[in-house]
């Protein structure tokens, strides 16, 4: 079953609050159990596909940036998957260097639940 744009928008609501506690007990509540996350890291696909290596790359961005802001955000609902767009910003906490991002981020759905996040994003 793919949520109405209600039942996403309460999913979101429960992953987001996920997201930013790093609480994974509560993500799982929003996500399905084989849910993976792809993003480009240092310029490499990871694919996050399991609750370690979520937790692992939580652990590994802990603390490498510092006063990071999501700005002009926006959920697109399709029939089928969600897109949300974004502006990002932050300072690198090694070398105090500033930053900014665009970027799209492709959400799919199964059984009622998340089951995919893609997350494409370009430097400003």
């Amino acid at each position: 079953m793919v949520p109405n744009s209600e039942q996403r928008d309460a999913i979101f609501k429960t992953f987001g609050r996920a997201f930013f506690k790093q609480d994974l007990d509560l993500m799982y509540e929003a996500v399905t159990p084989d849910f993976t996350w792809t993003i480009y890291e240092d310029d490499a696909l990871v694919a996050l596909d399991s609750r370690e290596k979520i937790a692992d790359f939580f652990e590994q961005r802990r603390g490498r940036f510092e006063n990071v802001r999501f700005e002009d955000v926006v959920y697109h609902h399709a029939p089928e998957e969600t897109f949300m767009t974004f502006r990002m910003t932050g300072t690198e906490t090694a070398t105090g260097q500033g930053f900014a991002k665009s970027g799209i981020e492709r959400y799919t759905f199964r059984d009622g639940k998340l089951t995919g996040k893609h997350v494409y994003s370009r430097p400003e």
